[in-house]
């Protein structure tokens, strides 16, 4: 694979599915209002059932705190009225996040072949799957071990006044930010399946992938000793090397399709 070839794909791919049979561009805007109504909708409702059981996802979230003996400071009078919204809101996505994904398959979708459309089903799955696994890591392993190292060991010799907002801030980065890496596999995937990047090419340039993943790793760390760095980006280069399967997969795939057309 040339160096420009990836571009030269890229604008292939787009000038064959521009010449799909499909909607015009009002057709095109009409159906993004109806997905971005049917998402909000979700996400409203998501919200709404978030909202009714706020106290325990509020316990939930101050867990790390709780298990070393701290607690959440209000430091203003809406605090904790802001708080219950945002954790709402947050928690309300990621109850809505399949009927929200659909509608974003929905959308795309006509600008897919036959056989691509096969993969809604492994592509919500897999989607809901990693964002899950890369907050569960963060909270389980990742964020626990933050708390303690930057206020039992860093703080030890100060007097602890953690803020719902800096908390709050510092628990999404971890947890989004994580469960947004672990969703490198599914950026693989749409490069593989629009022929963008393939196995050969992924594993070519591995050494320019690890660079990426550990300059990740030191922005999203909250602790900042080189092991707790390695720590972020040892699952994300594991999943790096999991796209490269997939990419390998949809390349043995297209021979075998182009071998049988011939």
């Amino acid at each position: 694979m040339t160096e420009f070839e990836p571009l030269e794909k890229a604008r292939r791919s787009v000038a064959e599915r521009v010449e799909l049979p499909g909607m015009s561009l009002m057709e095109h805007l009409e159906e993004l209002r109806k997905r971005l109504i049917h998402s909000i909708v979700y996400l409203v409702l998501g919200a709404a059932i978030a909202g009714i059981f706020h106290n325990q996802l509020i316990t939930f979230l101050q867990r790390p705190l709780l298990d070393i003996g701290e607690h959440m400071t209000q430091t203003h009078p809406t605090d904790a009225i802001n708080l219950i919204v945002k954790t709402s809101f947050v928690f309300g996505a990621i109850f809505a996040s399949p009927f929200i994904l659909y509608q974003v398959w929905l959308f795309i979708s006509p600008g897919m072949y036959a056989n691509e459309k096969k993969y809604v089903v492994p592509f919500m799955s897999a989607t809901i799957f990693l964002f899950a696994a890369g907050a569960f890591f963060g909270y389980r392993w990742v964020l626990p071990g933050a708390i303690k190292v930057l206020v039992l060991d860093f703080g030890k010799n100060f007097n602890h006044m953690i803020t719902i907002d800096d908390y709050t801030g510092f628990f999404l980065s971890v947890i989004l930010g994580l469960g947004i890496c672990f969703e490198l596999p599914i950026l693989i995937f749409f490069l593989s399946l629009f022929e963008l990047v393939n196995a050969k090419f992924l594993l070519r340039h591995f050494r320019y992938a690890i660079l990426a993943i550990f300059l990740v790793a030191a922005v999203i760390c909250p602790m900042p000793d080189p092991l707790s760095m390695c720590l972020f980006a040892s699952p994300m280069l594991a999943l790096y090397f999991l796209g490269v399967g997939i990419a390998y997969y949809f390349d043995r795939t297209r021979k075998k399709a182009r071998a049988l057309a011939q």
